[in-house]
């Protein structure tokens, strides 16, 4: 007796359609957050332009801002607090024309981007942010270790940012190293002249002592090893 044969649909065309939902899904989320965006500039406009009307009144601002978080935080909740009108305040005094608003940034990332006074360093962060697709975390760590300070040390205002609006490629290797390398993890001090074996000392510094803490098992060979292959082999 034979079995009965099961037929099956192709698994690349299963994986074409799951590739299709997926993306459809980010697609949605992505647009949701932009319409959350959206709204908060709308909404920042709309305050600035009441603000013009009680423009002579001092506080008119800050009366303003109280009174409109008491009505709206009842019925929205609390992300219509006073800090959050006042944040989308300043999002539309910063961003004042909707189209330069970019729908590959969400609101979180908005609100660190809008806490940076320099608008070049800002401009900066803005593109970095979507040309590495840094997360709204990653987005936070790199401007609490002063990525953009850090890379100015080592070239000038205008080539960071055109190396950012892809106006230009780095031109050496040394910049090419220094563009993401994170120096303060590997205990180095900011300094401009860093030369290769500067990174590779610290860098294997660094990977010495995590192999020293693991214990038995792993062995810190050599600094520099020679390693043979295949090819290497051949020719002897």
């Amino acid at each position: 007796m034979t079995k009965k044969s099961v037929e099956t649909i192709n698994k690349s065309f299963v994986l074409d359609i799951r590739g299709i939902i997926e993306q459809s899904r980010r697609n949605a989320v992505r647009s949701v957050d932009f319409c959350r965006v959206q709204m908060y500039w709308n909404i920042g406009r709309r305050i600035q332009v009441e603000e013009q009307k009680g423009k002579k009144r001092a506080d008119y601002g800050s009366f303003l801002l109280k009174n409109l978080s008491k009505e709206l935080e009842p019925e929205y909740g609390s992300g219509f607090s006073v800090r959050q009108l006042e944040m989308c305040r300043r999002f539309y005094t910063l961003y004042p024309i909707a189209n330069a608003v970019r729908s590959q940034l969400n609101w979180t990332q908005y609100r660190d981007l809008i806490k940076i006074d320099d608008p070049e360093k800002r401009e900066y962060y803005e593109l970095e942010t979507i040309n590495n697709a840094w997360t709204s975390r990653e987005l936070e760590r790199q401007i609490h270790s002063q990525l953009y300070e850090r890379l100015l040390m080592s070239s000038d205002k205008e080539k960071v940012l055109a190396v950012a609006r892809k106006q230009r490629i780095p031109e050496t290797p040394q910049e090419v190293i220094k563009d993401p390398m994170v120096l303060e993890f590997l205990g180095l001090e900011r300094n401009p002249e860093y030369y290769e074996r500067d990174l590779e000392t610290a860098i294997i510094n660094h990977l010495q002592r995590f192999l020293l803490e693991l214990g038995n098992g792993f062995a810190f060979i050599a600094r520099q090893r020679r390693i043979l292959l295949e090819d290497d082999l051949a020719r002897r």
